[in-house]
């Protein structure tokens, strides 16, 4: 497997894989990585879909791809992906999958079009005082300390950085900036995370900066992700022939392992309370989706809160006993092993009348019917206990959603403290007093806010004790490679596989770990589209630190006597000199 850029590569069509049709595949999860790597081996390797298995704890595909109607409870989202241009192995996958709603167009096409059309960006990042003060203003309010310290992490290698919090390596001068409060609310980033994969971010999507106060970095589906993006995909797949098993629980993957060889040689599971077992050959890859940050996850209700469920779940103690099996599978313990650091809480608000969509208004300064952009991201309600936001993406976000209804998704940070409003934690909330801390942020007169929660809106609390666990500080070999040294016929994937450069909790993590694993393990000779490089585009740190600087120049910043002389003298000597066009061209000097 390499790496490629520029569309020599991104067009060509490899040739078929050498005895590809003697080999099967066992696919663990159906998650976004199971499910495109299910298509880059009927793409790319060219192997039949007949012989391609997916194997599925649950009774439906698409993991983190949320969206769905609960009879029961009503509509629930339990998150939401970003995405930009430069998920190359995302499009690269998109381009391939049918439209499900435009005959003769791919995915790829109908998301370029709608997003052409009615381009992402918002007008209300941030709301004080419960809605009556904007924060708008784009300004990052970086400290020359603070800004000094994101310079130092961007050019930190990462072996320097391993097991370090952001709090090891940022000061209090960086945790009061907004940089830091778009930062946080938008990744869902908290202090104790970990310090590498916060330089990973920075310099993945330092080309974005200029986008982080209004959003107009990001794109959407038309829809909630599983319509948009999961069903095509799946439909696809089943057109193919592969095979969906649900309800089976992978209980281990057993290994035998020689010297440096290592071969997969049984993969035992439990279907329907019976204990079952698949032999393995070398002819037989196995791709294994080692951990969930959506697992254990729980719902509740108007009247009933999300219980917090401790337990690890399929995907966790699967990882567990295959790691026990050699150190290069990794250690599950880093990730898993502290929920208090890794879970936060979400929920999904129906509007089921015309009273609260006037508010949603005021502050998205959009009407929300109107199908196009409503919020163009989150609002950070700045000062909210809970650090709570919201979003609506364009509505309806579900093909079933009525007319004269909103989906509404709302998540919090900080689900242990009171709330402004409701005196109690998040975590131990109904729907209907997440409701109410919510309309209160929004404004709503403390007199109607209670029967407005009641009888305005449905609520679905979600609890997700291991959602950040992505974030959790981490050194090299907690996270197994993709492809793990003299592995035969087994791959990682997913977003606690390691592959260098991208970033985790993204949809492109889990297209690339995926692509790269299909890659390897058939020999494929088609490069992988490398991660986008901008970070060593000169263009691009100049407008980024200008971005940064909030409009100040570098003749502003605060510098000793003996630099500044330096400076002045290096300026006289670049004055006709291509150097000194780019940092006028970028507002610098």
């Amino acid at each position: 497997m390499y790496y490629s850029n520029g569309n020599y590569e991104a067009f060509a069509r490899p040739k078929k894989p050498h005895g590809v049709d003697q080999k099967s595949a066992y696919l663990i999860g159906s998650g976004l990585a199971s499910l495109s790597a299910a298509a880059f081996l009927i793409r790319d390797g060219q192997m039949k879909g007949e012989n391609i298995h997916i194997l599925e704890e649950l009774d439906i595909s698409g993991g983190g791809l949320d969206g769905i109607y609960d009879d029961g409870r009503g509509f629930i989202i339990r998150g939401g992906r970003e995405m930009e241009n430069h998920f190359e192995c995302l499009w690269d996958l998109f381009r391939s999958i049918p439209s499900l709603e435009t005959e003769g167009a791919s995915v790829l096409d109908e998301f370029y079009w709608l997003n052409k059309e009615d381009p992402n960006y918002s007008l209300q990042r941030a709301i004080l005082k419960r809605g009556e003060d904007a924060h708008t203003d784009g300004k990052f309010t970086l400290t020359q300390t603070a800004s000094m310290e994101i310079i130092k992490l961007f050019f930190t290698p990462e072996e320097a950085l391993e097991d370090l919090k952001i709090t090891d390596v940022f000061s209090e001068d960086f945790f009061n900036s907004n940089f830091w409060l778009y930062w946080q609310t938008m990744f869902a980033f908290e202090p104790w995370h970990s310090a590498m994969e916060m330089r990973r971010y920075i310099a993945r999507f330092i080309h974005h900066i200029g986008g982080l106060p209004d959003f107009s970095a990001l794109k959407f589906t038309k829809y909630n992700q599983y319509e948009s993006l999961a069903l095509p995909l799946m439909k696809y797949l089943e057109d193919q022939g592969v095979t969906f098993q649900y309800a089976t629980t992978v209980t281990n993957v057993e290994f035998e392992i020689t010297g440096t060889k290592k071969v997969a040689k049984k993969l035992a599971y439990v279907q329907k309370g019976q204990e079952k077992h698949i032999d393995l050959t070398e002819n037989d890859l196995v791709f294994i989706t080692n951990g969930s940050n959506t697992e254990s996850s729980t719902l509740g209700d108007n009247n009933t809160p999300a219980v917090m469920n401790t337990s690890l779940g399929g995907s966790w103690e699967l990882w567990k006993k295959i790691a026990e099996q050699d150190p290069a599978f990794g250690r599950p313990d880093k990730f898993c092993g502290n929920i208090a650091e890794s879970n936060w809480e979400s929920a999904t608000v129906t509007t089921l009348d015309d009273r609260i969509p006037p508010y949603i208004e005021k502050i998205c300064k959009r009407d929300p019917f109107n199908g196009k952009v409503v919020t163009g991201g989150i609002v950070t309600v700045k000062d909210s206990k809970w650090l709570m936001s919201f979003t609506l993406n364009r509505q309806p976000h579900f093909k079933s959603q009525p007319k004269d209804q909103l989906v509404v998704w709302v998540y919090s940070l900080y689900c242990d403290v009171p709330g402004d409003y409701i005196k109690k934690p998040m975590k131990d909330c109904t729907g209907i007093e997440i409701t109410e801390e919510w309309l209160y942020h929004m404004g709503v007169p403390e007199a109607e806010i209670h029967d407005m929660a009641v009888n305005s809106a449905n609520c679905v609390p979600c609890m997700m004790p291991y959602v950040t666990s992505y974030f959790m500080p981490r050194a090299a070999g907690d996270r197994p490679n993709v492809v793990p040294d003299g592995c035969v016929n087994a791959a990682f994937i997913g977003n606690f596989a390691e592959t260098p450069r991208d970033t985790v909790f993204t949809t492109e993590y889990s297209v690339r770990t995926a692509m790269e694993a299909v890659y390897t393990l058939l020999d494929i000779d088609r490069g992988v589209p490398e991660v986008f490089g901008s970070a060593y585009d000169v263009r691009v740190l100049l407008d980024s630190t200008a971005k940064m600087m909030d409009g100040n120049k570098l003749t502003d910043m605060e510098l000793p006597d003996t630099v500044k002389l330096a400076a002045m003298t290096g300026v006289k000597k670049i004055s006709n000199t291509r150097i000194m066009q780019l940092l006028k061209e970028f507002k610098l000097i």
